[in-house]
């Protein structure tokens, strides 16, 4: 199954029960607004209350043989990469909360003919946020099950009116060492930058995030808003976004500019490719023991395996 929506997800089968069915119900006490589920909910109604989503309706089951369980709260908050603050797993969680995500703004320029200065609160606002359990894969071999919320971000290049001259998306994370104690030290050419081809960025499959388990993003996680592409690992789905930039060439990648022989700009999840220190061919759920195979383009290669026709992806990996 490609997106796995609250509807489709059997309670039982969900990890850190607390923390996802408290099964409260909130008032918005300006707009007499009920209690919400989380499709489809809301993220400025999130951030008002300062709650999660009460997630009514959860009771269809996956098939029998479905796999995707969801990786705990606490996993998913506690170990990280996020060399901005560390380069340990768990730095970010320990560090992270000298991140102010208030005020923000994310700059959309560019090849665009409506190049604009989105304050995140207005983004929020704008670009109402549904919940999608996609899979992200790490370079090093593990991988979570995660809820986020968000949106495409094609939702906000389509505002910008991109240009036909517009070849890839060039992403940039917040620079500041004051709250960002990882970039004190060299450890990589700051700020952190990303990016994709054109096609990729406006494939619906490609989010915005701005929450996960219907709570707002964590500061560990990104905050207040990163990329979420799924099929490619996770180092491509940069964090904290300030700028977006639509261009006519490749941009320079950050991991792929440190060290290109192990970290490609297209980085799309390949078991047939090896990284040169370890096997790609399996990779552990955190939170279990077992590995299991690695599934080709993370398991959504019926959705994006034709962005990718006549390329050879042992070389363009």
């Amino acid at each position: 199954m490609l997106i796995k929506r609250p509807d489709d997800i059997k309670s039982s089968e969900i990890t850190d029960e607390r923390l996802y069915y408290d099964r409260r119900k909130f008032i918005l006490a300006a707009t007499g607004v009920g209690a919400l589920a989380a499709v489809g909910a809301s993220v400025s109604w999130l951030r008002a209350t300062g709650e999660g989503v009460d997630p009514v309706g959860l009771s269809t089951p996956f098939a029998e043989d479905e796999e995707d369980v969801l990786t705990s709260y606490e996993s998913i908050t506690g170990y990280n990469n996020f060399y901005e603050f560390g380069t340990d797993k768990l730095d970010p969680s320990k560090h992270a909360h000298t991140l102010k995500p208030r005020p923000w703004t994310v700059a959309v320029e560019g090849e665009v003919n409506k190049p604009q200065l989105f304050d995140i609160d207005d983004i929020i606002k704008s670009f109402p946020s549904e919940e999608r359990v996609y899979r992200l894969r790490c370079v090093e071999a593990w991988s979570m099950v995660i809820p986020w919320l968000g949106f495409p971000l094609k939702d906000l290049l389509d505002r910008v009116e991109p240009t036909s001259r517009a070849k890839f998306v060039e992403f940039t994370t917040l620079y500041d060492p004051e709250q960002m104690r990882g970039q004190k030290r060299a450890i990589l050419p700051w700020p952190y930058v990303e990016g994709l081809r054109m096609d990729e960025a406006m494939h619906p499959l490609t989010l915005l995030s701005v929450g996960l388990y219907g709570k707002m993003l964590p500061n560990q996680n990104g905050a207040p808003i990163r990329l979420v592409v799924p099929w490619k690992y996770g180092f491509k789905s940069i964090k904290s976004i300030v700028r977006i930039r639509l261009v006519r060439e490749e941009p320079a990648a950050t991991w792929n500019v440190v060290a290109p022989g192990e970290y490609g700009f297209y980085a799309n999840v390949n078991p047939n490719v090896d990284h040169p220190r370890w096997s790609q061919k399996r990779e552990r759920r955190i939170g279990e023991f077992r590995k299991r195979p690695t599934l080709a383009f993370n398991g959504y290669g019926d959705e994006v395996a034709h962005l990718y026709e006549g390329m050879d992806l042992t070389k363009l990996y």
